[in-house]
């Protein structure tokens, strides 16, 4: 596969959407040569390298598969449907307690990933074949619970709550996510006040 000139740039400066971005606070710098060898690793394989959301993102057939990203106190490769993936030995982990298909490989040291090579080889192998083979992980989705701030403003709003159920359930999950993490009332009110011009476009959180 041919390097994406869109990732060079992205290893040099970071993912510009914060003010540290091309800066030598930019947490991306923190990476680098962790990022450099992963990237490395997929490059030999058959995914295609594009960018999106600002980070590097690994496609086949246009399904994402395989992410970078990067965290303060670490670097992480993201497998979109790691749920699906054989770990016998335990290395992959959810990226957060609200996760269900995804999966991460955290690292914080070039010398972890060289040690994992052959693992991260299989990895992308299998998780290339879990995407050309079409499966879709068979974990229920959890009940959705709306909070009552959402469902006043589905009364304000004429249109709103038919705009909300015709997202996808993933878009829907996220603003759920977003909404309900909010303590107070009058916060969650706020951020849904905020994402009401988005539900409307039929975006999700990330769009």
């Amino acid at each position: 596969m041919q390097p994406n000139p869109q990732i060079d740039q992205f290893l040099l400066e970071g993912c510009m959407r914060c003010s540290l971005g091309a800066t030598p606070a930019c947490k991306v710098l923190l990476w680098t040569d962790i990022l450099e060898f992963l990237r490395q690793l997929i490059l030999e394989t058959e995914l295609q390298e594009e960018r999106k959301w600002g980070v590097p993102t690994y496609t086949i057939n246009g399904k994402n598969v395989v992410m970078l990203g990067v965290l303060k106190d670490s670097c992480v490769l993201s497998f979109i449907k790691g749920q699906l993936l054989t770990d016998p030995k335990g290395f992959l982990e959810l990226p957060g307690p609200n996760s269900r298909e995804g999966r991460i490989l955290r690292f914080t040291q070039l010398s972890q990933a060289t040690l994992l090579e052959n693992d991260i080889r299989h990895f992308l192998q299998e998780a290339i074949q879990v995407e050309r083979s079409g499966k879709k992980s068979e974990t229920a989705p959890p009940p959705q619970v709306l909070p009552d701030e959402l469902l006043q403003k589905f009364a304000e709003h004429p249109g709103l709550e038919s705009a909300f159920f015709a997202l996808t359930p993933g878009r829907q999950r996220g603003y759920l996510i977003h909404f309900s993490g909010a303590k107070q009332s009058p916060t969650r009110l706020s951020r849904i006040e905020k994402c009401i011009p988005k539900i409307f476009e039929g975006k999700g959180m990330m769009d």
